[in-house]
This record gives structure tokens, sequence and C-alpha cells, in this order.
């Protein structure tokens, strides 16, 4: 609906503002921190043109001459958020410095929980996307991977951010405790012999993920980039 407007292009290569008709009295930034503030309080599900133009005090069909659709207005919304990052200069570990940029992405996951499955479904490259992979990469320059191989490691630093995200704010330890208890009741039977010796030794109180993210990101970056230094 907006003036020139295209479905196989980005919302940010598209004109700020429709050409036509009265003059903009709106901006994508406004209308954008509107739904992000809509999604925060409320979830995603009630994130709608006609809800953040109410929130705005103006007409849905008024938004549309700045974003085109509601995906228009996701897309814009889950970038949005990346101005939150604050990057350091590489410290010259770059396992050490990736691990950070995820612990910061989990962060902001967690401050915005409709973010994580928005990112899961609808992963979107803007502005702050391109702010962050920039310092990702710089971050991985002195590594000899190959570029593919480093966009790959971007790509699954982000999935698997946004799923433990997603398992912390499902239940995280405690539903994972509850998942334990189950299973020590079903193999006490004896029909789980593989699970029985799992759990035979497994620690008494197994760390949920969120404990465990820093770890499982250092293993995950090990077989994407290289192995992980021997302890000490």
């Amino acid at each position: 609906m907006t003036a020139g407007r295209s479905a196989d292009q980005a919302i940010w290569l598209r004109p700020e503002h429709a050409a036509v008709g009265r003059p903009a009295q709106r901006s994508r930034a406004e209308i954008t921190a509107a739904a992000v503030a809509v999604a925060d309080a409320e979830g995603l599900d009630a994130v709608s043109m006609r809800r953040v133009a109410a929130e705005l005090g103006t007409g849905a069909a008024s938004l549309y001459r700045y974003i085109g659709s509601r995906e228009d207005l996701l897309d814009l919304m889950a970038d949005a958020v990346g101005q939150e990052y604050s990057f350091a200069p590489p410290s010259g570990d770059w396992r050490a410095d990736v691990v950070a940029i995820g612990e910061q992405s989990r962060a902001i996951m967690r401050h915005h929980p409709w973010l994580a499955p928005l990112v899961t479904t609808r992963p979107v490259l803007g502005p702050n996307g391109l702010r962050l992979l920039e310092h990702f990469l710089d971050v991985l320059a002195p590594h000899p991977a190959g570029v593919a191989t480093k966009l790959e490691a971007f790509a699954m630093v982000s999935g698997i951010t946004a799923l433990s995200v997603l398992h912390e704010l499902a239940g995280g330890s405690a539903l994972q405790q509850r998942n334990v208890a189950y299973l020590q009741t079903a193999v006490a039977g004896g029909g789980h012999p593989r699970l029985a010796q799992l759990l035979a030794h497994a620690a008494p109180e197994p760390a949920g993920p969120e404990d465990r993210y820093g770890d499982i990101l250092t293993r995950l970056l090990a077989g994407l980039l290289g192995p992980v230094p021997p302890a000490g």
C-alpha cells in the first residue's frame, strides 16, 4: 500500500513514507518504538497496525504511508532492538569475544521476550543487524576460516541463542528438573537401559541451559571454527 513498495525489497530500501498525500507527520522509528512497547508489555500477538496506530493516536490507514504491512513492522522491530548492543574492540581472543556477543544477544532477547521466537521464524538483516555482523566478522578477522564458514557461525550463534532463551522462557531449569524426575520414574522399571545409564552418571542437580549457555556455545564454535584449547 505504500508508494514504491515491492514484496521482494527490504523495508529499509523503500522510501521512508509515501511520496503522495499529506506531508509526513510520523517516522518509521516512532512507529517501531510504539510497536516494541506494545510487544514488550503484551506479547507479539498484540502487535497490529490498528493497535500501534491507536497507541500513536492515529488511524491504521495512516501507518500504511510508512510501512507496507505488519510483516514490515516485525522486521523493523527485530532490527530496532539491535541498537541495544554495545561493542568493545576485539580482545584478540575470538572465542571469548564471540561468546560475549552471544551473551549480549541472550540478554536482549530476555529483555524482549517476543524477540527469540521472531528470530527463529522470521530472521531479518537490517541496519543494526549489519552492524552486529560487521562486529562479528571483525572479531573473527584473524581467523583463517573462509567467509562462508564465518557466516555459518554467525547464523548458528543467533539460532542457538534464540533456542536457549526460548527454553528459559518456557521454564528453564525448573522444566528440566521436572523432565529428569519423570525420566527417573520411567526408567525405574528397567525398560530404558541407556537412559538409566545416563541418569546414573548425571549430576544430582543438572544445570539448566541458561547456566550452560557459554559452554554449549564454546563447544559449538569448536566444531565450526576450531578446537577448544585444553583447560589450563
